[in-house]
């Protein structure tokens, strides 16, 4: 008999070749997939702020410029400053037309003007800064030979109303008019 062991003669136990990481599972590809559609999502949400942050900062830049033009005629005489109050006057109206126009269909609020389109600012409003005065003047400013108003109150209604429409995204009643599809 041979005295050698006869395991000693089997070759070593080979191990498998060791797992590599690609290609990844299907579960690893779904959940790539998920996450870079969010970044996406989120990317495109971070956009669409930012543009209307740029907006509302322009709109209240012109807001602001018809305020400055008031202030710089505000030291003149009684009849130039009267005049520089309806210019403001105007000039308030005609940036928070051009918001209203960028928010709203324009079949719907192109055609307002005196009462109906206070009414429209009021409704499409989360403050109640737009009171009795400044409701007139915004509704006859541009037809009266005179108008007293008080500006600085004129000028924070119309910077919270440009704000909570490009800010607070503000949802309108559906018996007046309905917001456009894209806030712009």
């Amino acid at each position: 008999m041979d005295s050698t062991d006869p395991l000693s003669q089997l070759a070593d136990i080979h191990l498998p070749a060791e797992i590599s990481f690609w290609p990844p599972a299907l579960g690893w590809w779904l959940l790539c997939a998920l996450l870079l559609a969010a970044m996406v999502w989120l990317g495109i949400q971070f956009f669409k702020q930012w543009q209307r942050q740029r907006r509302c900062n322009f709109a209240l830049a012109e807001l602001d410029k018809c305020c400055q033009s008031y202030s710089n005629a505000a030291s003149a005489d009684e009849e130039q400053q009267s005049a520089a109050k309806l210019n403001l006057i105007n000039g308030v109206n005609a940036v928070l037309r051009r918001v209203a126009l960028k928010h709203f269909p324009e079949d719907q609020v192109a055609s307002l003007s005196g009462a109906a389109w206070v009414t429209f600012i009021r409704q499409n409003s989360t403050s109640n800064l737009l009171d009795e005065q400044i409701a007139t003047a915004l509704a006859q400013g541009r037809f009266a030979p005179r108008c007293d108003v008080d500006t600085e109150k004129l000028h924070a209604m119309a910077q919270q109303w440009i704000k909570g429409l490009y800010l607070a995204r503000i949802e309108t009643p559906q018996s007046l008019s309905t917001p456009a599809p894209e806030h712009a």
